[in-house]
């Protein structure tokens, strides 16, 4: 049976949900806040509007992360940031039309569509993840088949080769000698700071 531990800020009253067995939540669901550091384009509409916000502007921005991710842009873009900012408060989440091969790759365009359209909700208390944080995330059928226990110690799909590695990088430190990593790095005095 999942417990799910919610701290009302405003009341100081703990309210215990029951919910699916063999789970605890006991993430800060309600707690709220008014500053922000962040992309304009990344901004939940709740930050922008000022009303103060919880731990779901995280699930909008993971919402606009997918999207750009997906699509090389992010849903809500406008000419400048005002205009941007207008525009996440305003304007309905579209997709751009992809074209898919084959039939598993529509039907998983169909499950991040449908991740990204739960998470880019402008209402923070009708978004997912607002009421049970990453457990509705991780039940999502975006995720289906993911062992969330052992996320750490899967491979994944592909893994760039040295050659590739050396291409990406494009600067070659030289090789020190186990007597040169151990000392520590001498600054060199001469130099003038100010």
């Amino acid at each position: 049976m999942t417990t799910i531990i919610r701290e009302n800020v405003d009341a100081q009253e703990e309210e215990i949900d029951q919910l699916d067995p063999s789970e605890l939540v006991a993430e800060p669901i309600d707690a709220r806040s008014k500053s922000f550091v962040g992309t304009h384009e990344y901004l939940a509409p709740e930050v922008i509007s000022g009303q103060g916000h919880g731990s779901a502007v995280d699930w909008w921005t993971f919402g606009v992360f997918l999207y750009e991710m997906l699509y090389g842009r992010t849903p809500f873009k406008g000419e400048n940031n005002e205009k941007t900012l207008i525009n996440i408060l305003k304007q309905p989440l579209t997709f751009p039309r992809i074209a898919v091969s084959i039939s598993k790759e529509f039907e998983e365009m169909v499950r991040v569509q449908d991740l990204i359209s739960k998470l880019l909700v402008k209402n923070p208390k009708k978004r997912i993840g607002s009421c049970m944080g990453s457990v509705e995330i991780k039940r999502h059928e975006f995720f289906k088949g993911v062992n969330w226990a052992l996320i750490r110690s899967v491979r994944p799909p592909e893994v760039p080769s040295e050659m590739n590695k050396l291409r990406i990088n494009r600067v070659l430190l030289p090789k020190l000698s186990k007597k040169d990593r151990d000392e520590p790095y001498q600054i060199n005095h001469n130099f003038d700071y100010f």
